[in-house]
């Protein structure tokens, strides 16, 4: 499966509309939207349609025309000026400038804009965990959730902090992470090189080893050298065959503790 990722396979088929998908669960999500109640009929590909406007953007494909033209999308938001192209989604959007939350949680009062997401939101309350996940059967509530733990078996880690080159799951990590090098123009302690602005000369230094390839940290067993100190910790476990973490369920071993928690998450 790991492989696929690098392919760029999609072994998963619509057997009604023939997309593709690369997760099993990806297609079951897929599946609903091909149910019998779709009285609108493409005359040319036979595919079905639940309402007459997606008719009329799927025609499109067929005649050449530019799905997506400002005529498409004739309904605007008088407040910030955003085009809709039916007047349903206009009058959903229009909830989130006026506050108006028709859809409530009855457990915890808390008001929603759309219905599918109050359907979302009470999985918490009810353990409803409709997504799995492929690798290790795991299921979850929430389609984000579920993006976050894939990147656990893939190893895939899009965010990056510039100033230590250190990789992240998640936004949100990575978002609390750039706290602490918030750049800004006015601030003093700048990178001569690149011009970048850090809060802290201590930022700053760490930064410089970017450009000059320093790597102060050394290791006293095999003289290996390293930018930062806790890179250093983590090879000096490697190079010493230290392996303090276990897991309890396959007796794996790991010299990081962000490594362990990460694994031990597909047994949970």
């Amino acid at each position: 499966m790991h492989r696929i990722l690098h392919t760029g396979g999609k072994p998963f088929k619509c057997k009604i509309c023939h997309k593709l998908f690369l997760w099993r669960s990806s297609l079951r999500t897929h599946m609903p939207r091909h149910n019998e109640n779709k009285p609108f009929k493409c005359e040319i590909c036979d595919k079905m349609f639940r309402a007459k406007c997606s008719l009329k953007i799927h025609m499109k494909i067929h005649t050449g025309d530019q799905p997506f033209r400002f005529e498409d999308k004739p309904f605007k938001c008088e407040i910030c000026d955003k085009m809709f192209r039916a007047n349903g989604s206009l009058k959903i959007h229009m909830r989130s400038h006026t506050g108006d939350e028709p859809f409530k949680c009855e457990v915890y009062d808390k008001g929603f804009i759309q219905s599918c997401a109050l359907k979302r939101h009470m999985r918490i309350h009810t353990g409803d965990k409709p997504l799995e996940c492929e690798i290790c059967t795991k299921n979850f509530g929430q389609s984000g959730t579920l993006k976050i733990h894939i990147m656990i078996h893939t190893g895939e880690k899009p965010f990056k902090c510039e100033v230590y080159d250190k990789l992240f799951i998640c936004s949100s990590f990575f978002k609390t992470h750039m706290q602490r090098h918030t750049e800004c123009e006015n601030e003093p302690n700048k990178c001569e090189v690149c011009n970048k602005s850090f809060v802290k000369n201590s930022y700053l230094k760490v930064h410089m080893r970017l450009h000059t390839a320093e790597k102060p940290f050394k290791c006293k067993l095999c003289d290996k050298e390293f930018a930062h100190s806790s890179y250093l910790r983590v090879h000096m476990k490697i190079c010493t065959g230290n392996k303090p973490l276990n897991c309890e369920s396959c007796d794996k071993m790991f010299w990081q503790d962000a490594a362990w928690k990460r694994h031990m998450k597909i047994h949970t």
